[in-house]
């Protein structure tokens, strides 16, 4: 197929409606995980950053960026890193992320729901706040391996943000994912090129991913909500996290600004876009 931005014509479905309430029926019995992007909690205008260009701005205000780093908040923070010290870096996105980001309605909808797992891609802690009414539930976040001097690749946190472990992990009803750290409860990051390099070799082989995820996933196809692929990171990430997992998946998109090599992740790991904006598909899955 030639693959161009101009072909979402023959992707949009003819009842997106009615077929994201399939979705919203599936997920209401445990067999979608959602995966959150950024683009949700826009949605809420939280004080905090909502997007990764937004992060780099962020960092610009704070340390002069060169070029390169203008626009990418992986680069920006490496700049940092190496001009001024990881503390620094540690220190900005504690400032970033340090605002109390109020749970979304649809926050508060899946942390009603039963599900195995929850993936947020973000740093904030609006589903871990939305989920704290329960105590059956935990967290596993991705961390940087750099100076902490242990050969581990996730951090788990139990309901009441008490480091867990593993085992105990295996347990939890719900598991709430978050591949690149937060800021609750323990402000762990992975922010810096530095942070990713280890991981990006290693993910294709998974090692990074705890396995309680790759379990849960197995018999799940994932819901992709408020979430761009307009960059490598982003990309590799949602492929290698949805790894052998059931297909299809679903993705809510801006028709507007859907690029082409977002079209073209789409297409190739059977991830059907609905487009469809973002609140009005929240509505859709809530009240159906």
């Amino acid at each position: 197929m030639n693959i161009s931005v101009a072909n979402i014509e023959t992707l949009k479905l003819a009842d997106a409606e009615a077929v994201l309430k399939d979705v919203a029926a599936e997920l209401r019995a445990d067999k979608v995980v959602p995966y959150l992007g950024p683009g949700l909690l826009a949605l809420g205008a939280p004080a905090i950053p909502v997007t990764p260009e937004d992060l780099s701005v962020f960092f610009g205000t704070k340390v002069a960026l060169p070029k390169r780093a203008k626009g990418n908040c992986w680069a920006a923070a490496q700049h940092i890193e190496s001009m001024k010290h990881r503390n620094t870096v540690s220190a900005l996105m504690a400032e970033a992320f340090g605002p109390e980001v109020p749970p979304l309605p649809f926050h508060t909808f899946l942390a009603g729901l039963p599900l195995a797992l929850i993936v947020d891609t973000w740093y904030d802690g609006a589903m871990r706040a939305a989920l704290a009414g329960r105590a059956d539930w935990g967290e596993a976040q991705g961390i940087t391996r750099a100076g902490i001097g242990e050969d581990r690749w996730y951090r788990f946190y139990d309901s009441a943000g008490t480091e867990s472990d593993r085992a105990t992990a295996e347990g939890w009803k719900t598991v709430l994912y978050k591949p690149h750290g937060s800021a609750a409860p323990a402000r762990n990051w992975l922010i810096s090129d530095a942070d990713y390099v280890e991981v990006l070799t290693e993910i294709d082989i998974q090692t990074p991913i705890p396995d309680v995820v790759k379990n849960r996933r197995t018999e799940r196809s994932f819901l992709f909500l408020g979430c761009r692929f307009h960059d490598q990171m982003l990309r590799t990430y949602a492929r290698q996290i949805s790894k052998r997992s059931r297909a299809p998946h679903f993705a809510i998109v801006d028709e507007a600004t859907l690029t082409k090599n977002e079209l073209r992740f789409l297409l190739t790991h059977a991830i059907t876009p609905i487009a469809m904006p973002l609140p009005k598909a929240l509505d859709v899955i809530m009240s159906a």
